[in-house]
């Protein structure tokens, strides 16, 4: 059976952007008959929030989602991220990098990566040629690991934004696989987990469009089997175009929960953003109902002042 994974992280409290993403991923798996696994994304240690995993297993029940197994937490057995870093080592994939941030932004000519949060990486720590690594290095506290790029454009057809081309050598470079200390990276992660969970329908917002194609990479160098199906979806904004965040006021949807905000009534602004036609209040399983994956808008959604009003308004 064809299965899925409703995947939160618990860096921040869920947003209506978050909600979307996840009812349509929801939804999905309604209509088509796939499972769903609820994963907690938890192993970004300094940026995990105290209570965040509790309040996103909250916030998805009160908005009448369910999920055929989990919770499951990534931070409770690192042991198959470490096997997978460890073959990509034995198999000279990966090296040692000791970069900070500020050094590879001072080195690097080219413009930030487009998710505003990576620089490409020069290949400053680079060796001339793959090597072995000693796999009892893995575990220290002074490099982190990164896997080298293909050398070759990268292509797969998305469910919903067509055909992707991604050249990652061009674009972000070798990239990190594994933190300091042995904590894997997300790209490392999201790939072990996936494919030993036998997660084939992957549905994300689009901002993850370009990790796609090194988590393909991830894949192959780990001989990991087929890929999951894709469908990205287009994120939610600001007013400014920006990805809706603190900036943009308070948007949690625990916060619209305290302030009396029903979820019916949140779920009818998330149907309007889908193309299921004017909002109106409506539960979950009436969305599933009239949600229809070909209606939804192709561009990015704006979270307007008038749609806060609305979840506000009593």
């Amino acid at each position: 059976m064809p299965k899925t994974r409703l995947a939160p992280s618990p860096t921040g409290a869920l947003h209506p952007g978050n909600a979307r993403t996840f009812l349509v991923n929801w939804a999905l798996a309604k209509q088509q008959g796939w499972e769903i696994l609820l994963r907690i994304e938890d192993l970004d240690g300094p940026r995990v929030k105290p209570g965040a995993s509790e309040e996103a297993i909250d916030v998805l029940d009160w908005l009448g989602l369910d999920w055929d197994e989990g919770p499951v937490y990534q931070s409770h057995d690192l042991t198959p991220y470490q096997d997978a870093l460890a073959t990509l080592g034995k198999q000279g994939d990966v090296y040692s990098c000791r970069c900070t941030r500020k050094q590879i932004a001072e080195a690097s000519l080219s413009a930030p990566h487009g998710d505003e949060h990576e620089l490409r990486y020069p290949g400053t720590c680079r060796p001339q040629e793959p090597k072995p690594v000693d796999t009892n290095l893995l575990n220290s506290k002074e490099v982190a690991w990164r896997i080298r790029a293909p050398e070759r454009v990268l292509t797969f057809v998305d469910r919903f934004a067509g055909k992707q081309e991604f050249d990652i050598a061009r674009t972000v470079g070798d990239f990190l696989v594994g933190a300091k200390g042995g904590t894997p990276g997300y790209q490392l992660a999201v790939v072990v987990d996936d494919a030993r969970q036998r997660i084939d329908q992957i549905v994300r917002a689009d901002d993850l469009l370009s990790s796609t194609p090194r988590q393909m990479h991830v894949y192959e160098r780990l001989q990991l089997g087929s890929l999951p199906s894709y469908t990205h979806l287009p994120m939610v904004v600001g007013e400014d175009g920006r990805r809706l965040a603190k900036r943009h006021g308070d948007s949690r949807l625990s916060h619209y929960r305290a302030k009396g905000t029903s979820a019916e009534r949140m779920i009818g602004l998330l149907a309007e953003w889908c193309g299921c036609g004017p909002r109106r209040e409506m539960t979950a399983q009436e969305f599933l109902e009239v949600f229809h994956l070909e209606h939804m808008p192709k561009e990015p959604i704006t979270f307007s002042a008038s749609d806060n009003q609305w979840l506000l308004a009593r």
